[in-house]
């Protein structure tokens, strides 16, 4: 059972450690764009994060306990490991540097909380790595080269040098090591996750042909392009304390802080490490509370708080276009020529061929390979077309039948036909193929996986808090 216990006064020592951070203002360069709206907003999630980094000297211990200043004391003991105020300090100081969140009295309380939580997190993933290294005899822990790379790819994406980004955090009192230790958490954490569950999971077809179905009946109705950061209350300390943290969030990503530096942060969401990328979404991908909200923002506005069952979320609206009425459906075909007045023994032969070819026809990609093997046949690859421009024989087929699915054989004045539908979607829309819906129905079900692990060993971890 997890343990917390008070041994000094948490508000005298948190005021220590919030006066040292705020007296490390943190005027990095990297400032938001004005807001937009009139909820106001941040920078589109497109915009480079200033949670960049870059390779430097790492330290060789997969936990490393850098030279500390003699007066630091205990701020938590995770299982008999120590996390200091030095630790806890110097984590609000990334938190500060990487977000673009100005630190003042009234939101380092919430840095100080999310700091802390963030580090015990870490400090029980490594634990349970080290744990899980010893008794599988296996390698999961990110090595230093991994970690340098990392930092290397995160700086290029934010057009920074690396050297540039590790000198700006030396100049504000951050050791590169606290970076390098959030950083081989994060990495060697999902690492064990997609690796130990990532191959067990199975997303059925019918799993993606609902999701297939659901997306093309919501074409219809009003689109949305959105980032979003989820306060996960489990990890937060309850409902009061993540709604409380999404206000201190709201108001400054409303004074200029970038989404996704602070989506990467704070974010419980899949989609953190994308910046809080969610793309384009309809109505009924979203808890209801959210397309609730959703209704009443317009393109660059920023949602308040939105309390949902596990969590708070906070919402950017990027864009939004109108439902379309249309269905786009790509389409190939085998088919054998038929005059209109053959006689009804050549079309039940003619029939019948194609009935044993359709048996064939594993999916659209090997279509026209698999017809060329029976003579009489011809494959044809349809295009892509509006369903209310294709023939009235094949309208009804392309209507019904969901992406990788064929139909029967269809009588037309030129012949017999079997139809292949490769791709579905709304006209104006972005096509998601079979393998985008797979990636995003697996990326969300590992994130529920780790969450609930993670709660797990909260759970039955000894953490004692000071």
């Amino acid at each position: 059972m997890t343990r917390a216990r008070n041994v000094t006064s948490r508000g005298a020592r948190g005021a220590v450690i919030a006066t040292a951070v705020l007296a490390v203002a943190l005027p990095m360069g990297l400032q938001a764009q004005p807001l937009r709206g009139a909820v106001g907003a941040p920078p589109p999630a497109t915009q480079p994060a200033p949670a960049a980094a870059a390779p430097a000297p790492a330290p060789t211990p997969a936990i490393y306990t850098p030279m500390r200043p003699m007066s630091e004391s205990i701020a938590a003991i995770v299982n008999d490991d120590i996390i200091s105020t030095y630790d806890l300090a110097q984590r609000m100081r990334l938190l500060i540097a990487t977000t673009g969140v100005q630190p003042t009295q009234e939101n380092l309380q919430e840095f100080q909380q999310q700091a802390l939580v963030s580090l015990v997190d870490e400090r029980l993933q490594i634990q349970e790595l080290l744990r899980v290294q010893k008794d599988q005899k296996v390698t999961i822990i990110a090595t230093d080269d991994e970690v340098q790379d990392e930092l290397a790819g995160m700086a290029q994406q934010n057009n920074m040098k690396p050297e540039n980004f590790i000198a700006v955090l030396k100049s504000q009192g951050i050791t590169s090591t606290t970076l390098y230790d959030q950083i081989r958490a994060q990495m060697s954490w999902q690492r064990w996750i997609r690796g130990r569950y990532g191959t067990r999971l199975r997303i059925g077809e019918d799993q993606i042909k609902a999701t297939q179905t659901r997306m093309i009946a919501a074409a219809s109705k009003p689109q949305y392009e959105v980032s979003e950061v989820f306060l996960d209350s489990g990890r937060t300390g309850g409902m009061d304390a993540a709604v409380k943290g999404a206000t201190q969030l709201v108001a400054q990503l409303q004074q200029g802080a970038p989404f996704p530096a602070v989506a990467r942060q704070f974010s419980a969401s899949s989609t953190a490490a994308a910046g809080g990328d969610a793309g384009w979404i309809s109505q009924g991908e979203m808890p209801a509370e959210v397309d609730a909200a959703l209704d009443q923002l317009r393109p660059g506005q920023l949602s308040q708080p939105i309390p949902v069952k596990d969590g708070v979320y906070i919402i950017y609206l990027r864009d939004k276009r109108a439902g379309s009425g249309q269905t786009l459906v790509s389409l190939k075909q085998a088919a054998i020529a038929l005059p209109a007045d053959a006689s009804a023994a050549d079309v039940a032969a003619a029939k019948a061929t194609l009935v044993a070819v359709r048996g064939q026809i594993k999916d659209c990609a090997t279509l026209e390979a698999t017809v060329a093997k029976t003579s009489g046949v011809v494959a044809g690859d349809l295009g892509e077309a509006e369903t209310g421009d294709l023939l009235p024989e094949f309208a009804e087929a392309a209507k019904t039948l969901q992406p990788g699915q064929l139909s029967q054989p269809i009588r037309t004045k030129v012949g017999l036909h079997v139809l292949a539908v490769c791709g579905k979607r709304a006209a104006g829309a972005a096509q998601v193929d079979h393998d985008q819906i797979e990636s995003r129905l697996t990326g969300q079900q590992l994130s529920m996986i780790s969450r609930r692990y993670m709660r797990d060993l909260r759970n039955s971890a000894t953490i004692e808090t000071r």
